[in-house]
């Protein structure tokens, strides 16, 4: 029986508490009095699961069953998540790889010839053949690649079209193949409240045209919790495209949730309650931090980067996208949501290795920005966690790190656009259309494995609501000169950082530590 959410006060009895800090974690002795906020415990997984998806395609919410929308002569066009998600990637098979097997199987049953398969990276890079392969399988990719199978192209004019605007005057414009689709299957994991539903076709198969009208710095500002879709401006917009779009084609959405089994062994002692670790776990501990610490940085980031999440698939439904949806937040609620009371003036969080950016790569500064201020800081439904005018506290190391080939224009955006100002309003109505834009940026995305010229704009806007809402930014173990290139502070230990702290919000603040990961959303009371 899984418990529910957890919060709980540090006394002399606690545990020092695990906090991750980049490729590296360490134990933390938090002051006496500091809340902290767990996730439930993991759910179980369901035990059926190819069961559960034939399930799930034949008796399908607010939908015929898929069989019924599939006939021969048809073109079908199956799109599928990119590598943003789930984190850490899934050890295989990946779920979206047995769904799609199966949905595959359906169509050539119905005589269906003309089938394609794309996956929806909207403005991110292009995945590796070896990165597709791992997500749809070895027999889907041998099948289809590289014909019928391939990356969104964002910059194609050719393979986008028009569908029009919403009331709002906002453009959808989305890729050609899929608009002139028959039907789209769409399949999706949901990690957290924010993915899927009417974002999933809207987003991740839009052009730059059509994103700038939700991802920027006025919208952003105005969405509060991004994982409190009902009162974030930037779902509504999604809503809206979805229903444009959805007047020219029909689409089949097929969500699934995990449990929140995030690390393999040995690093299993990361998924649970430090008062819980056996004596195994703790004898681990002190010897996956030892070989972590002496690494070679190389070495540190493939162990990393390799690792390949024991998920347990907790829901699978289809259909229509929003009784879909439906379904599938009340499922990522029930593994991530723990209700709290009340904010504080302070709240501290330790950021890991990874985000939705840097899979198979490097947390570059502007990542870590948006990791802290745009990802963990919106992780509540409510209100935020630190009151208005309250301090954020982060642990990153932060070092001035880049990968040159999949974060170009993140450098130059580092360089030459931070130097001049932080803020986002400021930072969108100078250099946004000349990085969108940039020829060589369009090259990159497009031939190469580069994130769009603008995405380091869209990190650095992830983060606006958080800029305006908190009073200091202090980072625990950062590069003092890149930490103040980004507009924060850097602090050697936790307790030069709440001293730093004290001179925003006084010096006996009230403490939440946001225990994640696993994944742990707070419903704040």
């Amino acid at each position: 029986m899984s418990r529910p959410g957890l919060v709980l006060e540090v006394d002399e009895r606690t545990p020092p508490l695990l906090v991750h800090e980049g490729e590296g974690f360490r134990l933390e002795r938090f002051p006496l009095g500091t809340r902290v906020v767990y996730p439930p415990d993991s759910l179980p997984g369901v035990r059926d699961l190819t069961g559960r998806i034939r399930d799930a395609l034949l008796h399908p919410l607010g939908s015929e069953p898929l069989p019924e929308l599939l006939r021969a002569g048809m073109r079908l066009t199956i799109v599928f998540d990119d590598l943003s998600l789930p984190l850490p990637p899934m050890r295989a098979p990946d779920v979206r790889q047995r769904v799609i097997e199966q949905v595959l199987e359906l169509a050539a049953a119905a005589g269906v010839d003309d089938v394609e398969l794309i996956a929806a990276n909207a403005l991110h890079r292009r995945m590796t053949p070896a990165e597709i392969r791992h997500i749809v399988g070895e027999r889907v990719f041998a099948s289809f690649w590289p014909d019928r199978l391939r990356n969104h192209d964002a910059e194609d004019p050719e393979n986008l079209v028009a569908l029009g605007q919403t009331r709002h005057g906002e453009d959808v414009e989305i890729n050609r193949r899929a608009a002139e689709s028959d039907l789209i299957v769409y399949v999706n994991i949901n990690l957290v409240a924010m993915n899927g539903g009417a974002k999933s076709v809207a987003v991740g198969l839009a052009s730059y045209k059509s994103l700038r009208h939700h991802h920027n710095v006025h919208t952003l500002r105005h969405s509060r919790s991004f994982n409190d879709p009902p009162n974030s401006a930037m779902h509504h917009s999604y809503g809206r495209m979805h229903a444009l779009l959805s007047e020219s084609v029909r689409v089949f959405h097929i969500e699934a949730t995990l449990n929140n089994d995030q690390f393999p062994s040995p690093f299993g002692f990361l998924n649970r309650r430090e008062w819980e670790w056996t004596l195994r776990d703790q004898a681990t501990f002190l010897a996956a931090k030892r070989a972590n610490d002496l690494a070679p940085a190389g070495a540190r980031r493939r162990v990393w980067q390799g690792l390949r999440a024991p998920y347990q698939v907790t829901s699978v439904q289809a259909g229509a996208t929003d009784e879909v949806h439906a379904r599938t937040l009340a499922a990522v609620h029930r593994q991530q949501l723990t209700e709290v009371q009340g904010q504080s003036d302070v709240l501290m969080l330790g950021l890991p290795y990874l985000s939705p950016y840097n899979v198979n790569s490097v947390m570059n500064p502007i990542l870590v920005a948006c990791l802290g201020l745009g990802y963990y800081f919106n992780m509540y439904r409510g209100r935020p966690l630190v009151r208005e005018g309250g301090a954020l506290i982060m642990y990153h190391p932060m070092p001035a790190e880049f990968h040159s080939l999949h974060h170009p224009s993140y450098i130059d955006f580092y360089d030459e656009v931070l130097p001049q100002t932080t803020d986002p309003a400021t930072i969108e109505t100078k250099y946004e259309e000349q990085y969108a834009t940039d020829p060589w940026y369009v090259h990159l995305y497009r031939n190469s494995y580069a994130y769009h010229g603008v995405h380091p704009f869209y990190m650095w806007y992830w983060g606006a609501h958080a800029r305006e809402h908190l009073g200091d930014v202090i980072c625990v173990g950062a590069d003092r000169k890149v930490a103040a290139r980004l507009g924060f502070r850097a602090a050697t230990t936790l307790a030069d950082a709440l001293e730093m702290a004290g001179e925003t919000v006084g010096h006996s603040p009230s403490l939440t530590y946001l225990h994640t990961p696993p994944m742990t959303m707070a419903d704040v009371r």
